[in-house]
């Protein structure tokens, strides 16, 4: 996978991220609440796995070219 890829993968993660936002601004249910913000560090976790890959790979592809 390469740099802009992951970068890619982060950025529709990012879109749920926003519209997981939405949906608890939205509710007053408690346990949506804790549902939704639940989802939202699942999500955290998956853009900041693609940042890293992301990162990573822009290190290899930096380093081959060099």
């Amino acid at each position: 996978m390469s740099a802009e890829e992951a970068l890619a993968r982060a950025e529709k993660l990012l879109v749920q991220v926003e519209e997981a936002r939405k949906r608890l601004e939205q509710t007053d249910d408690q346990a949506q609440s804790i549902e939704i913000l639940s989802e939202l560090a699942e999500l955290a976790k998956g853009v900041e796995a693609e940042l890293g890959r992301a990162r990573r790979e822009a290190e290899t592809e930096a380093d081959a070219d060099a």
